[in-house]
């Protein structure tokens, strides 16, 4: 059989995620794979259409397509998600169209789930039937048992191709809204109260979004700067060279005008509006390069206490793992969402008012210096990088890792001496079984009983 491989990398054969495809090529040597790095040459895929033809016809020679891609903030590399919408703006679904589609990435496992559902959803939105998906560690390959397990996942996808096994459907296509939103005049009341407010938009003008952006700003009275990221000097997408772990220096420093926006504008911002249009199911590749470039950051939490919101023209509401993805960046990143925004309701004097009561309600969390505890989503995401830069990346991540210490996110609990002691000394107790029955009866009192004591006393 021949696989098409689309490696979504900007570091072509030097992706990690590419040695798994090279890995599983030579151990099944009677199958074709032909790998098309279109994260490393997307710049020339736009440009060079025959170029782009021509990965298209081998697609379209294919019994299959295997997806290869790195995971870069909670998605695919912005490189990849280009190639993606290209594949749409140029009409070449039907290429797709009838064949079987797979998933290899390499991560850490922060949110890879996220991302195999959106290249899942991707593929069957192209007409395309899943054969299956790997996600594996990124030094996985280096282990005997999991090279046996990346095999065994091989064999099973080839199959599944060869005997064209029919399999489900995952995510339902999306509904596309024809509405169009007009808004009444806004009132311009709301009172920033100093606190500066950044609108973050990318070339909406026109449109629901465009109109959506100006009803909001137009409900201040003053201090509301809306930037158009398509406007923004970005000279290309997150290259992976993890330059910045060092020291947070970016490969691009000093060509382009990203990373002085993000310090002078972004970070001193109090709230933080991002504006987008929803396409295919993540918002625009330009976004995505946006939120990729952000990665000089490395993993510090440098938006930590602004205030979040999202104004989303789209089908939001249907694409639960977007609204997920979202929620996540803001958790990890120790902001607060105040809310979400869309054109969904399909009824403008309903927008309207969402939108005066989102400036309201920015401010007033923004005054009050709100953020909501983090849920799952920012705990576990945050505690998957603490313990690796604790370890293994600790020397690629220095920057990190000195800030990790720093602020006290080396929050181990077999560093906690008061919780250690208390638990030697009850397991101690509960090693008699007399002691272990009484414990056992009071042990819903006794829960509760330090709560109640500061309910009552506070």
């Amino acid at each position: 059989m021949k696989i098409s491989v689309i490696s979504g990398s900007p570091k072509g054969d030097l992706s990690v995620t590419l040695q798994y495809v090279k890995y599983i090529q030579k151990k099944f040597p009677l199958h074709e794979f032909s790998v098309h790095h279109v994260g490393r040459f997307v710049n020339r895929i736009e440009k060079d259409r025959a170029y782009f033809d021509s990965i298209i016809d081998d697609v379209r020679a294919s019994d299959a397509v295997l997806w290869a891609v790195p995971l870069y903030v909670f998605l695919v590399p912005s490189q990849c998600k280009r190639f993606i919408e290209l594949v749409w703006e140029r009409g070449a679904k039907e290429a797709f169209e009838g064949k079987y589609a797979a998933v290899i990435t390499t991560s850490i496992h922060f949110f890879d789930h996220t991302a195999h559902n959106y290249l899942r959803a991707i593929s069957e939105d192209l007409g395309m039937k899943f054969a299956g998906a790997f996600s594996p560690d990124m030094f996985d390959i280096m282990k005997e048992d999991e090279r046996a397990r990346l095999l065994l996942f091989a064999e099973e996808m080839l199959e599944i191709i060869e005997k064209r096994r029919p399999v489900t459907r995952e995510f339902a296509p999306l509904i596309a809204g024809g509405f169009d939103y007009e808004p009444s005049p806004a009132q311009a009341s709301v009172d920033p109260a100093g606190k500066k407010v950044l609108v973050l938009a990318d070339g909406a003008k026109q449109g629901n979004l465009g109109a959506m952006i100006r009803r909001f700003a137009g409900s201040f009275a003053a201090g509301v700067e809306v930037a158009d990221i398509a406007e923004l000097d970005m000279r290309g997408g997150c290259l992976g060279c993890i330059k910045c772990g060092f020291d947070n220096i970016c490969a691009y420093e000093g060509s382009d005008g990203y990373i002085d926006f993000y310090k002078e504008k972004v970070k001193k911002a109090d709230m933080v509006v991002f504006c987008g249009e929803i396409r295919d199911r993540y918002l625009s590749a330009r976004w995505k390069r946006f939120f990729d470039r952000g990665f000089f950051n490395t993993h510090m939490p440098m938006l930590s206490g602004k205030q979040m919101a999202f104004i989303i023209s789209g089908p939001l509401r249907q694409i639960p793992n977007l609204r997920e993805i979202l929620t996540a960046f803001a958790e990890w990143q120790n902001a607060n969402i105040v809310d979400f925004v869309t054109d969904e309701d399909a009824d403008s004097r309903a927008i309207d008012a969402q939108l005066s009561a989102l400036a309201e309600r920015l401010v007033g969390a923004a005054r009050r210096g709100y953020v909501r505890p983090a849920g799952f989503l920012g705990v576990g995401g945050r505690k998957i990088f603490r313990d690796d830069i604790w370890g293994r990346l600790r020397f690629v991540f220095q920057a990190d890792h000195r800030y990790y210490e720093a602020n006290g996110l080396y929050d181990f609990p077999q560093y906690d001496e008061k919780a250690i002691a208390m638990n030697k000394t009850m397991m101690d107790l509960t090693s008699n079984p007399e002691m272990k029955e009484k414990i056992r009866k009071t042990m819903r009192e006794n829960m509760v009983a330090p709560l109640r004591h500061i309910v009552e006393t506070h």
